[in-house]
């Protein structure tokens, strides 16, 4: 699995969970905050990233990354590692 096709499943999850978000509009250098997540939806689409790849990541991890391109190379270098 390579960075490009966890991007597409974090686009999938976002749509998701923010409904009133078109897919096509997310960036990777779009923060989640920007998209119009609020705190628990947030921990809502990492939990489920994590869930739907297998693998397993401290929340804390994810509290210093400003836009999605910095989750996916978190998510990527753990789920390669």
């Amino acid at each position: 699995m390579d960075k490009s096709e966890i991007f597409i499943i974090m686009k999938e999850i976002i749509a998701e969970i923010l409904p009133e978000v078109y897919p096509g509009q997310i960036t990777p250098e779009d923060s989640l905050r920007e998209l119009g997540a609020n705190s628990v939806d947030r921990m809502d689409i990492i939990i489920e990233l994590m869930e739907r790849l297998g693998v397993k990541i401290p929340l804390v991890e994810f509290g210093q990354l400003k836009n999605i391109q910095g989750i996916v190379d978190l998510v990527y270098s753990k789920k390669v590692s």
